[in-house]
């Protein structure tokens, strides 16, 4: 058996396995780390060992096709998962599959199904093309030489980088370099991509346009199973079939971002406001049409920014509108407000609005 080969063991999925329309499977998945302490604690207790919780009985399945996204902050434990489902690490209790390979007994299995995406750009040959460092981390994968050169005159194409030619790596742009990177995973043709904040070095403009292309190309043209870690509220819902929210190493709570975001953000708008709109407020508020009303001071315009509490979803917005409409209230603005990644943990944990019972 040639180097790179993977085992009989690790290419037969094991019996047991996870239904097959579940690429990614976490059940139970914990894992700790021994806590960091300096010399002086060191010495004082040289036997203590302290541990820290990364990831704390996690349970997860992700549909073939899916684009899911982790939502957290540092420290939530996302890049931790990401390690074990990448077999960099090994996970102290519970189980993980990948394609229908269990991460701890088939590590090669799991690793011929998925790749990760590092948002590393050092991970590149700057002093290269594109093209070379393609065909590099191609012939590393074991591609004919043939093959390699269809794969990725293919892959420049989708990621839009056909174009460069003799330009080295040194020069291309944040965003150009993060379509390399993908283009790069791309190459062995993975059933599932883990991507760990793809966006966190490019500018707003350049992440608009990542994001577009993740979601059209690699999952719409590609095909592929994608897991996003990000601490981006608004990129997870904007782009995520379903989200899971991750806290100090716990899933609090996962469904489909629309609903997730329906349910906690709790339909919030602001409306910038011009006229006698108090006592029109105060109707729609005494109705139950609207809560949770704040009024801050006006500009010198007589403009108001209010924000409010529509439940009821967009119908119930439309028929707000249109009573302040009718009672000759001038409306310059009506927009949902997004919420905060710090707001949706605080309404998980806590409820979904403060002082609000039940």
């Amino acid at each position: 058996m040639t180097t790179g080969q993977l085992s009989p063991a690790a290419e037969a999925p094991r019996d047991g396995m996870p239904p097959p329309d579940m690429v990614v499977t976490l059940d139970g998945l914990t894992k700790s780390f021994p806590r960091r302490t300096g010399w002086r604690e060191l010495l004082r207790h040289p036997l203590a060992r302290e541990t820290v919780v990364a990831v704390d009985g996690v349970s997860l399945e992700v549909r073939r096709g899916e684009f899911f996204g982790l939502l957290g902050p540092n420290g939530a434990g996302k890049t931790t998962l990401f390690k074990i489902l990448s077999t960099l690490i090994t996970p102290d209790a519970g189980e993980a599959w990948v394609a229908g390979y269990e991460v701890g007994r088939q590590p090669a299995g799991v690793r011929a199904q998925l790749a990760p995406v590092v948002p590393e750009e050092r991970s590149l040959n700057w002093r290269l093309t594109a093209r070379q460092n393609l065909d590099l981390f191609g012939a590393l994968h074991g591609l004919g030489k043939r093959e390699r050169a269809r794969r990725i005159s293919e892959l420049l194409q989708v990621v839009g980088l056909e174009g460069t030619g003799a330009k080295l790596v040194a020069e291309f742009s944040s965003g150009m370099r993060q379509r390399l990177l993908l283009a790069r995973a791309l190459i062995p043709r993975p059933r599932v991509l883990l991507l760990d904040e793809p966006t966190r070095s490019l500018d707003p403009l350049s992440a608009r346009t990542l994001r577009s292309f993740l979601r059209t190309e690699v999952v719409g043209q590609q095909g592929c199973t994608v897991l996003l870690a990000t601490h981006n509220a608004e990129e997870a819902f904007d782009l995520c079939d379903r989200v899971g929210v991750l806290h100090k190493g716990r899933l609090l709570a996962t469904g489909g971002a629309d609903e997730l975001a329906r349910r906690y953000a709790r339909d919030r708008y602001r409306l910038v406001v011009r006229g006698p709109f108090g006592p029109a407020l105060g109707e729609l508020e005494a109705g139950g049409a609207v809560q949770e009303v704040a009024i801050p001071p006006g500009d010198s315009d007589g403009w108001v920014a209010v924000e409010a509490v529509i439940p009821g979803g967009a119908t119930r917005a439309a028929a707000v509108l249109a009573f302040l409409a009718r009672a000759g209230i001038e409306v310059a603005s009506f927009e949902p407000i997004r919420v905060t990644l710090a707001d949706l943990i605080e309404r998980i944990v806590h409820g979904p609005s403060a002082g609000e019972a039940g």
